[in-house]
């Protein structure tokens, strides 16, 4: 990498990978989910995170860049964590309050990864390419909001029972 432009370029795609991987990882976390209504914002996450790596693919399309062929080494780090968490003999309540946490930790990954490709794009005059990830942004801190809701009015109260 030489360049800022090389930079971003490398940050797309690892953005790109990211969202694939959770993709592959969600449907697995939604088996273990007893709360219907943390089920159902992980279920309408799942349909964004769709969005967001078509999104992605769309940016680098216009970009030039080919999307694929980077493995976001963060996300596959989060992803088995939360399936080593998933395998943990825990009540229901208990288990959905984990499911939570590592939720958000992804979350937080990807409002990261966002946030900064955002700015890379705007330092390299890529307006409309900054509007679709900023586009993505507040989509990632609605997920997070939404997560953190569900914790702090119910389910880790539930939990804590």
């Amino acid at each position: 990498m030489k360049s800022l432009k090389d930079l971003f370029e490398h940050q797309l795609k690892d953005l790109y990978s990211a969202e694939s991987q959770l993709l592959n990882a969600l449907p697995n976390v939604l088996e273990k989910v007893s709360d219907d209504q943390l089920k159902e914002s992980i279920s309408s996450h799942k349909t964004e995170t769709q969005t967001h790596k078509e999104r992605i693919k769309e940016i680098c399309d216009e970009l030039g860049v080919t999307a694929s062929g980077e493995e976001c080494k963060a996300m596959k780090g989060l992803i088995e964590e939360t399936e080593h968490f998933l395998k943990e003999d825990a009540e229901s309540d208990v288990r959905d309050a984990g499911i939570i946490a590592n939720c958000q930790r992804i979350e937080h990954y990807e409002i990261s990864g966002y946030g900064t490709a955002v700015k890379y794009a705007k330092q390299l005059g890529h307006k409309d390419v900054a509007k679709k990830l900023q586009q993505t942004l507040d989509e990632e801190y609605k997920a997070d909001e939404k997560l953190d809701q569900l914790a702090e009015n119910r389910i880790n109260q539930e939990a804590k029972a």
